[in-house]
């Protein structure tokens, strides 16, 4: 094996230990895939983190290419994004939680608390559907500037000094989704193995209400932060 395969295959094993870190620690994306799987079954949660991992490939891409080191060189930039993205996770938030008020009439005609699961209810965030799933996990990833500001401070060091960047740059964001996808499967079939519970109606308004507090509390951070 040359040298510059390994130096290739050691920048890809390095990076997958820091990547491998980021996935398992929870955040916006965790909750989001948690919620889908609880909420609406494997499928859609398996819709949700592919449009994580898509936005992941997007920032990997970006930081390659250069483009996403505006974030880290212009401030206006960055507090455009980190604003769009504050205000997107507080919107969302407050839809999930609007939506465990909001009553929804039962057979006998008597009210009663649920949450709705029209296609225009904005509980996924931008409604129904497998794709719209996978849009809001795009969504919400693309509008965390911190995954951006990861990648142009992690990428470039992990890129071999005669490697193409572009090339190196899509290698290591696929090797951090592999394992974003490996773990979003772990978190997924353990909701599966307690559905029963899981499908409770109660149990589905006290996740949508403590998701959508927990989204809301990183969209204000998010906005506080440097």
């Amino acid at each position: 094996m040359s040298c510059h395969h390994q130096r290739v295959i050691s920048a890809l094993l390095s990076f997958a230990v820091v990547a491998g870190l980021m996935t398992i620690v929870p955040g916006m994306d965790t909750a989001l895939v948690l919620r889908s799987a609880i909420r609406h079954g494997r499928r859609h949660a398996l819709f949700t983190a592919l449009g994580v991992t898509t936005g992941v490939l997007v920032w990997g891409v970006a930081a390659a290419v250069g483009v996403s080191a505006l974030l880290t060189t212009s401030q206006v930039a960055y507090t455009a994004l980190r604003w769009a993205g504050a205000a997107y996770l507080v919107w969302f938030g407050v839809s999930m939680l609007r939506q465990t008020l909001r009553p929804k009439p039962a057979a006998d005609g008597r009210a009663v608390t649920s949450v709705p699961t029209t296609a225009g209810a904005p509980e996924h965030g931008i409604g129904g559907g497998l794709m719209r799933a996978w849009a809001t996990g795009l969504a919400t990833n693309l509008l965390n500037p911190k995954v951006g500001v990861f990648y142009v401070a992690m990428l470039p060091q992990f890129i071999p000094a005669d490697a193409p960047h572009l090339l190196a740059g899509v290698l290591l964001a696929g090797v951090h989704n592999l394992e974003g996808l490996a773990w979003f499967t772990l978190l997924i079939a353990g909701t599966g193995l307690a559905r029963s519970w899981l499908s409770r109606e109660t149990v589905h308004r006290w996740i949508d209400r403590v998701t959508g507090t927990v989204l809301i509390g990183f969209g204000v951070r998010l906005a506080l932060s440097e």
